[in-house]
C-alpha cells in the first residue's frame, strides 16, 4: 500500500476538473443519511445488526470529513470544513465506533472470574476422566 500511495503522491495532478462533482458529494451524503437512519432504526429496535451499519457509517463520516477539509478552498471555506469535521462529523463517527464495538459479541472469560468453574463443565470432567482415569475432585 505504501508504494502505491507514494506513486499517487508523485503522479496525481494537484488540480483537476471533475464532471460529476455534485453527484459524488450528494451520493456520499445520501449514503451517510441512510447509514445514520439505519443505525438509529436498528439501535431503537435493539437489533444487533446496528453494529456493522454503525461501523460503516463511522468510516464514511471520517472519509467525508477528510475530503471536506482537503478539498475546501483556503480561508473561510476551509475553516468551516474544519469546524464541521471537529464539531460534528468526527464526534458522530466516534459514537458510531463505540456503538459498533458494543455490538460485538461478548466472549466469556475463562475460570472463576466469569462465574463458571471449569471443573463443573461436563466436557471438562469427561476429558479429565479419559486422561487421568479420575475426576478433578479426587
Amino acid at each position: 500500500m505504501v508504494p502505491w500511495m507514494w506513486t499517487l503522491a508523485r503522479t496525481l495532478p494537484s488540480t483537476t476538473q471533475v464532471s460529476h462533482w455534485s453527484t459524488a458529494w450528494v451520493g456520499l451524503d445520501l449514503m451517510l443519511a441512510a447509514g445514520l437512519l439505519g443505525t438509529g432504526v436498528l439501535l431503537t429496535r435493539r437489533d444487533p445488526r446496528h453494529g456493522p451499519v454503525a461501523a460503516a457509517t463511522g468510516a464514511l463520516l471520517v472519509a467525508d470529513a477528510w475530503f471536506d477539509v482537503v478539498t475546501a478552498a483556503a480561508g473561510a471555506d476551509r475553516a468551516l470544513a474544519v469546524a464541521l469535521a471537529a464539531g460534528i462529523e468526527i464526534p458522530v463517527a466516534v459514537l458510531c465506533g463505540v456503538l459498533a464495538a458494543r455490538a460485538l459479541p461478548q466472549v466469556p472469560s475463562r475460570g472463576a472470574a466469569s462465574g463458571h468453574d471449569r471443573h463443573d463443565d461436563p466436557q471438562v470432567k469427561a476429558g479429565w476422566q479419559s486422561i487421568n482415569g479420575s475426576t478433578p475432585d479426587g
